[in-house]
């Protein structure tokens, strides 16, 4: 399991740019893409648009797809195309993951947000952020790392909140949402890289080597298999269905008793919000030393069954009955992280960045509609992106070109 929950005081991390530490990292970036990533190629595509809002003096916010670790590394392609640092909102756990990370993160642009609960400073430097208009502001609105390229599997409503925050600070100024989208595409050969992955799982599962099968049948099978021991674990008894149904089957079954327990029997809304809901109400207590050590190993139990929800949330159930090279390295991919927490590289990817048209945004709401609709505009058009973005396939996974 990932440690994507710190149970520590928080302290907000604000960003610290330097443009020299920024210069040390663009130095560093290219071969951390190539070497950690598999990242061979970064192309942009409509920088100008973002370009002609800052030179426009408008505050600026890009709302990104967030589907690879190295999405973060990859934008900064488009901020260097428009000569302008951005500003990132990252989550605190990433801070924590060691000394050099705390200490280049701000420097970078990047500041901090508490995910388990109201963090007013993280809300006042991105509303300020966007309403000076010096830096472009980023938030990755799915909210987590989601390895589905094909699918935005979550979809904020704080980017819509925050710019218009903002726009009431720039009562003689535009601030505008640009929707962004990061499509990568694998040019290499498919079977020789997601094949020896295969093998090393299967030998884990103490299987022999499913060499005999067509490799889809054998993803499909090895996703079975250990969504089988997940409900083995859990219900005693791989269940029946379709896939979807025991995907969903077992997020309720580990969801709806913690929230009797934690949340007054509330059960609303998808897992992803009933999740953040959870871990808002476990930790604190985490945070003190009143806990004896079996009421902490009980929440930490709980944190657990909700990082497994998280998972699961992220295999959506038809993902490779249409199966494209990106879906199936992805599925795969997602296997080997959630057995070992680590992905290796799998060269070679080509990321291409599209910067949407800007959507203005104003102060004021029509509260006539339950749903923000600049959030819903927002949605509309990262889908429309993510369908367009298809287009721009250079080969197929065998390397011969495509049209």
């Amino acid at each position: 399991m990932q440690q994507i929950v710190i149970d520590k005081p928080y302290t907000f991390i604000a960003p610290r740019l330097s443009r020299f530490w920024l210069w040390v990292a663009r130095r560093l970036a290219a071969g951390q893409l190539r070497k950690d990533y598999g990242i061979t190629a970064v192309e942009c595509v409509g920088a100008e648009r973002l370009r002609a809002s800052l030179d426009a003096g408008h505050g600026v916010m890009l709302v990104v797809n967030h589907c690879r670790p190295c999405d973060p590394l990859v934008l900064d392609t488009v901020a260097q195309a428009v000569g302008r640092p951005f500003h990132t909102i990252a989550s605190w756990h990433l801070f924590m993951e060691g000394w050099w990370k705390r200490f280049m993160l701000p420097r970078i642009g990047a500041f901090s947000v508490y995910r388990e609960g109201m963090d007013r400073e993280s809300l006042k430097c991105s509303v300020a952020t966007v309403a000076e208009g010096k830096h472009p502001l980023v938030i990755f609105a799915e909210g987590f790392i989601t390895r589905c390229n094909d699918r935005l599997l979550n979809f904020m409503g704080g980017p819509a909140f925050l710019a218009r925050a903002a726009a009431k600070q720039r009562p003689d100024g535009k601030v505008v949402i640009h929707p962004v989208f990061i499509r990568y595409f694998f040019e290499g050969d498919l079977a020789a890289t997601v094949t020896p992955v295969l093998e090393e799982i299967e030998i884990r599962l103490s299987w022999q080597a499913q060499a005999q099968l067509p490799m889809l049948e054998r993803i499909t099978k090895v996703g079975l298999a250990l969504l089988s021991l997940k409900e083995i674990e859990h219900f005693h008894a791989p269940q029946p269905g379709s896939l979807k149904r025991r995907l969903q089957r077992l997020v309720d079954h580990l969801l709806t008793p913690l929230e009797d327990q934690w949340c007054a029997n509330r059960h609303d809304g998808d897992a992803m919000a009933r999740v953040k809901r959870l871990r808002t109400a476990i930790l604190p207590d985490m945070l003190t030393s009143e806990l004896t050590e079996a009421e902490r190993a009980e929440r930490w139990r709980h944190l657990a069954n909700l990082y497994l929800v998280q998972q699961l949330h992220c295999y959506p159930g038809d993902y490779i009955e249409q199966p494209t090279p990106e879906r199936t390295l992805e599925t795969v991919e997602r296997y080997e992280e959630d057995l070992t927490d680590v992905a290796r590289a799998h060269p070679p990817l080509r990321a291409v960045i599209t910067v949407g048209e800007g959507l203005e945004v104003g102060a004021a709401r029509d509260r006539s509609q339950a749903v923000d609709p600049v959030t819903t505009e927002l949605l509309q058009r990262m889908e429309v992106m993510l369908e367009e973005s298809k287009a721009l396939r250079r080969v197929n996974p065998t390397g011969i070109a495509t049209p």
